[in-house]
C-alpha cells in the first residue's frame, strides 16, 4: 500500500485553560504527507517531520496542556496514493491537518479531501498557483512559495538581464505544467519570446532526448520547470552535451539549496533562482537552521521552512480557537490572525488562502566566494511580500469578494 512511519509528540494536559478546550479526540492530530523516498525527498522528506516536530516544541504545547500528534506517511508522488492516505487518516486515524504536501498533483487531490471532509491542508511543497487560484477552497492555505512566484522572480529577471529567447523542458504533470504557463506569461510580459517546449515523464533519469531538443531551438535560455533530481540530472547531463559552452544557459525554476549541494557549486554557479526562503538571511534564520542542522545534517529549504512556518500557526489559531474540529473555521482563524515567525517574519494569510511574505532572487556563488558549506547563495534583490505572488484579483478563486 503505502510506506508509513509514525512520530509522536504528545503532551500531558496539565495546565486548566487546556480543560476547557475541545479538541477531537481530546489531541491535536497533525499528518505529515510528503515525499520519503523518491525525488522530492532531500526537499521535503524526513526534514518536513523535524521541521513539524521543531514547530511543535517552538509553540511549547506541554507548557500550554496541549496534547499534541505527529504522524507521517509517503504519498510517493502519486496524487491517487495521496488522496488515499489523506481519506483514511481524516475518517479513522483523527488527522486534523495535513501538511508539507509536496508534488502539486498530491497536494491538489488532498485539497478536495480536505475540503469534502471539512479539515486543514496546508501545503509548502506543491508549486502549483491553482491551489489559490481555480481550485482555491476554504480548508487549504498555500505556504512557501508558488509557480507564480518562481515565473515573476527568475523568469521576469533573466529576460530583463538579456535571456529573451526561451525553450522549455517541462515535468509532465500539474506541477510543471503550472510553472511553464505562468514563466511563459512572465517572460512574454517581460518582453521575451517562447520557442518551443518539450514535456518529460515524472520523474526522470535520462533526458538526453529533451537537451538534443531544446540545445536544437537555438534558444538562449533553456528554462527547466521542473524540481528535484529531475532538474539536477538535466543541468548535469546539459554539462556533459557542451550546452552551456555553447552559448545557452539554463534558468532552474525551482531550484533548492539541497539540488545546489547536491550539484555542487563548479557546476551550479551562475544560476539565478527565486527563493522564499534561505538558511543564511538574518541572526533567527541562521539559530533556527542550526538547530535543524543538527537534527537532519543538511540545512533546511523553503517547503521544509514553510511546513514549520504553517504548523506554528495552525497551532496557534488552534489555541486561539480552543477547538479543532471544524477545519474551515480554524483556516478562517489563520487567515484573521497575522503571521510571525522566526523564518519569515511578519507576514498574513489573504483570502485566498495564499500566504504572503518577501521572496529573494539569488545567484549561485563561485566556489571562490564560498566561505563555508551551505554558504552558496548572495542575494541580488529582495521582492516585497506584496509584490511576489499574483495579486489576489487575478486568481480566478471564488473567495475573493
Amino acid at each position: 500500500m503505502f510506506k508509513r512511519s509514525v512520530f509522536v509528540a504528545a503532551y500531558l494536559a496539565l495546565s486548566a485553560g487546556a480543560a476547557h478546550a475541545e479538541f477531537s479526540g481530546g489531541v491535536i492530530k497533525i499528518g505529515v504527507l510528503t515525499d520519503l523516498s523518491g525525488t522530492y525527498s532531500d526537499i521535503s522528506g524526513q526534514g518536513s517531520v523535524i521541521a513539524t516536530q521543531m514547530a511543535v516544541e517552538d509553540f511549547g504545547a506541554a507548557k500550554k496542556g496541549m496534547k499534541v500528534e505527529i504522524i507521517s506517511a509517503d504519498h510517493q508522488n502519486k496524487g491517487d496514493v495521496a488522496s488515499s492516505i489523506a481519506r483514511q487518516w481524516y475518517d479513522r486515524d483523527g488527522v486534523d491537518a495535513i501538511v508539507d504536501l509536496v508534488t502539486s498533483s498530491t497536494a491538489l487531490a488532498v485539497n478536495q479531501v480536505a475540503k469534502e471532509k471539512n479539515k486543514v491542508a496546508l501545503v509548502s511543497g506543491a508549486a502549483s498557483s491553482d491551489l489559490t487560484g481555480k481550485d482555491c477552497t476554504p480548508n487549504t492555505i498555500h505556504w512557501a512559495y508558488d509557480t507564480w512566484m518562481l515565473a515573476n522572480g527568475t523568469g521576469s529577471a533573466i529576460v530583463k538581464t538579456g535571456g529573451k529567447t526561451w525553450y522549455f523542458i517541462t515535468a509532465d504533470y500539474a506541477f510543471g505544467h503550472a510553472l511553464e504557463r505562468d514563466t511563459t506569461a512572465a517572460v512574454e510580459k517581460a518582453g521575451g519570446k517562447v520557442l518551443g517546449s518539450v514535456r518529460h515523464p515524472f520523474p526522470s533519469s535520462d533526458f538526453s532526448s529533451f537537451l538534443l531538443q531544446a540545445q536544437a531551438s537555438k534558444a538562449q535560455i533553456i528554462g527547466l520547470a521542473n524540481a528535484g533530481a529531475d532538474t539536477t540530472n538535466a543541468i548535469k547531463q546539459g554539462a556533459e552535451f557542451g550546452i552551456t559552452r555553447g552559448g545557452q544557459n539554463f534558468a532552474g525554476l525551482l531550484v533548492f539549496i539541497t539540488d545546489v549541494h547536491a550539484l555542487g557549486l563548479n557546476t551550479a554557479q551562475g544560476l539565478i533562482v527565486t527563493t522564499s526562503f534561505y538558511w543564511d538571511l538574518n541572526d533567527q534564520t541562521r539559530a533556527w537552521s542550526k538547530r535543524f542542522f543538527e537534527k537532519h545534517k543538511r540545512m533546511p529549504t523553503m517547503v521544509q521552512a514553510g511546513v514549520y512556518s504553517s504548523v506554528l500557526h495552525y497551532l496557534k489559531a488552534v489555541e486561539k480557537l480552543k477547538a479543532d474540529q471544524d477545519g474551515a473555521k480554524v483556516i478562517a482563524q489563520m487567515k484573521a490572525m497575522p503571521t510571525d515567525d522566526p523564518l519569515f517574519g511578519k507576514g498574513r494569510v489573504r483570502q485566498d488562502g495564499r500566504k504572503i511574505h518577501p521572496a529573494y532572487l539569488v545567484e549561485v556563488k563561485k566556489p571562490a566566494e564560498s566561505k563555508a558549506p551551505w554558504d552558496y547563495y548572495k542575494i541580488r534583490t529582495t521582492i516585497p511580500a506584496d509584490q511576489a505572488f499574483r495579486p489576489e484579483k487575478e486568481g480566478g478563486c471564488p473567495l475573493v469578494k
